[in-house]
């Protein structure tokens, strides 16, 4: 009788140990995007966006980032023509040719995930529902245009939020700083590398 005890507990303490390991496993990814300026360190919600954030993590793991810059900035003083005005910094590979042999995805709204374009969110940059790829943007303050029925986009479907800068939003910041020629970088800053932490 005692030795079934002992077992007993041996058993729920493996039980326990397992799940507690499965847990740490199923945390979301982070990820460290180091560019000319500095690095941005991010999370990225697997749980959440897992559409979006798997083929986000993907790219990463494939080295698909590796010729990537920061090409883009949206500040307040850029956008005359705007009636509707964001605040982000745009990258990813840049070059229509390198963009257009990558696969799209569907289209994963702030509604299904309920990730809002808060400061420091990332998200995937799109024309139509359904044409993101490897093109990405990071939010400089609320950007709530940007979401499920915010009119930055007519089609009123927002863009695919993520994950969310946990660090580095001083060189998000500095990025966007940088001087521009018509929203695009008179000289684009060099993403060094973006990997897994």
């Amino acid at each position: 009788m005692r030795n079934t005890r002992i077992m007993k507990h041996i058993y729920l303490l493996l039980v326990s140990v397992l799940t507690l390991s499965n847990c740490a496993n199923a945390q979301n990814p982070k990820v460290e995007i180091t560019t000319t300026l500095g690095t941005i360190e991010l999370e990225i919600f697997e749980d959440k966006a897992p559409v979006t954030a798997r083929y986000f993590m993907q790219n990463v793991d494939n080295n698909v980032f590796k010729d990537a810059c920061f090409y883009r900035v949206v500040r307040m003083d850029n956008q005359p023509n705007s009636d509707i005005k964001i605040e982000v910094i745009q990258g990813g590979l840049y070059f229509e040719e390198l963009v257009d042999q990558k696969p799209t995805i569907a289209h994963e709204t702030t509604k299904e995930t309920g990730i809002l374009h808060t400061n420091g969110v990332i998200s995937l940059a799109r024309n139509n529902p359904g044409s993101a790829s490897t093109e990405f943007f990071i939010c400089v303050g609320e950007q709530p245009n940007l979401d499920f029925e915010g009119m930055r986009n007519p089609d009123g479907q927002g863009f695919a939020a993520f994950g969310k800068v946990t660090k580095g939003m001083d060189v998000v910041k500095l990025i966007q700083e940088q001087k521009d020629n018509g929203q695009m970088l008179v000289e684009r800053i060099d993403i060094l590398s973006i990997i897994r932490k």
